[in-house]
């Protein structure tokens, strides 16, 4: 997917360099943070390395929108969700005249006058419905299941993902793009000592945990094992567990266990990008016990902060870690004991994470994810221009 092309349809634009892609501009404010730190990276990065790719927001808040990018108002359509994939998206994409349609979060158009880009980040809610039973939950899984079968070509964030998707819809893998995230070094490292001005709730020592609260992010295992620490080396060793993200009703469950338990938790809901970049530089260890991710671009982060990361042996996680944290069966709560204690009390071991960490992170970049996103701009035009000539 390598080497500069041009769409068909550029041309009609003046500058038959230029490749347009409307991207949808509603997912800038996602409800999801991770969908939003990926198209706002993503396209910032793109401006930088591709300046033959001209990104144009389909919709979409104008005041979450880059500044700078062109924007089209959106179309009338049905007033949900599905109805702005159906009908809206692509009647904003033939009002723009775009060469191409990004779709960044799971769902797309079922027709287009352009092709379709979509973004697949896992496919957890159809390989593992059990997380998600919500009485019309297969409606979401039918629709999700249909775009991607209408897309022009997948982009996804890991191999895990890209042999899930596979194996979950029977899309081939010349279809699917694999694209790694990113993280932006500058952004989260720090020198020295940090100040950890946090909120008053937190006391250090303490242990983190950021991304939205779901069953399969398996966060109990941590409790149970911070509890078996206690009790091992009494009360002075208690430190808390904070968590940042949205609850999706596992909240209670999770502060009734550690009451049960004697672990402190901190519950913190969304947190913006300031405290977020103290909380990964203040933590004594950031904690991923989850069963199953795309990717995990809080492990990333905390990495690029010089945060010791302990987490799961499951799903995508060894492709993000490689051999920069401690991976840990994600069921096996005496080894997140052990992984816990060795970080906290063996200063060699957290140097040597923290430093792999930030050697690791520092080979993931936004402009490699943007790199190979426009190699699958440039390859779907490509493809579609005798069709479109």
């Amino acid at each position: 997917m390598r080497g500069a092309t041009t769409a068909g349809a550029a041309a009609a634009h003046g500058d038959p360099l230029t490749l347009r892609v409307g991207i949808d501009g509603r997912s800038f404010a996602s409800p999801a943070a991770g969908v939003r730190r990926y198209v706002t990276n993503l396209a910032a990065a793109m401006a930088r390395v591709a300046p033959d790719v001209e990104l144009i927001a389909l919709g979409g808040s104008a005041d979450a929108v880059p500044a700078g990018m062109p924007r089209v108002e959106e179309p009338w359509h049905p007033p949900t969700n599905f109805g702005w994939s159906v009908v809206g998206l692509p009647r904003a994409a033939a009002r723009a005249r775009v060469d191409v349609v990004h779709a960044p979060a799971y769902t797309a158009p079922l027709w287009s006058p352009v092709p379709v880009v979509l973004t697949i980040h896992d496919v957890s809610y159809q390989r593992h419905p059990e997380w998600y039973p919500y009485r019309r939950d297969w409606v979401r899984r039918a629709f999700y299941r249909r775009c991607a079968h209408a897309a022009a070509q997948i982009v996804t964030v890991s191999a895990f993902s890209a042999a899930e998707i596979t194996a979950g819809y029977g899309i081939p893998g010349e279809r699917i793009a694999v694209t790694p995230l990113g993280v932006a070094v500058d952004a989260f490292e720090h020198g020295g000592t940090p100040g950890c001005e946090l909120p008053t709730e937190i006391s250090l020592p303490f242990l983190l945990h950021v991304g939205d609260l779901h069953e399969r992010r398996n966060v109990g295992v941590v409790i149970e094992a911070l509890a078996g620490v206690r009790r091992r080396f009494g009360a002075s060793a208690a430190m808390s567990l904070v968590l940042a993200g949205v609850d999706h009703g596992v909240g209670s469950d999770l502060c009734a266990l550690a009451a049960e338990s004697g672990v402190p938790v901190v519950l913190l809901g969304q947190v913006g990008e300031p405290l977020l970049k103290a909380l990964y530089q203040c933590a004594t260890a950031l904690v991923y016990p989850s069963l199953y991710e795309g990717f995990g671009l809080p492990i990333l982060e905390a990495m690029a902060a010089g945060t010791p990361v302990i987490a799961s042996r499951a799903a995508s996680i060894p492709e993000v870690v490689g051999d920069a944290g401690m991976l840990v069966d994600p069921a096996d709560v005496p080894a997140w004991a052990e992984a816990i204690v060795a970080v906290t009390n063996t200063p060699a071991v957290r140097d040597q994470l923290c430093a792999a960490g930030r050697a690791r992170a520092a080979t993931f970049s936004w402009e490699q994810t943007a790199r190979f996103t426009a190699d699958v701009y440039r390859h779907v035009a490509r493809r579609a221009a005798p069709r479109m000539a």
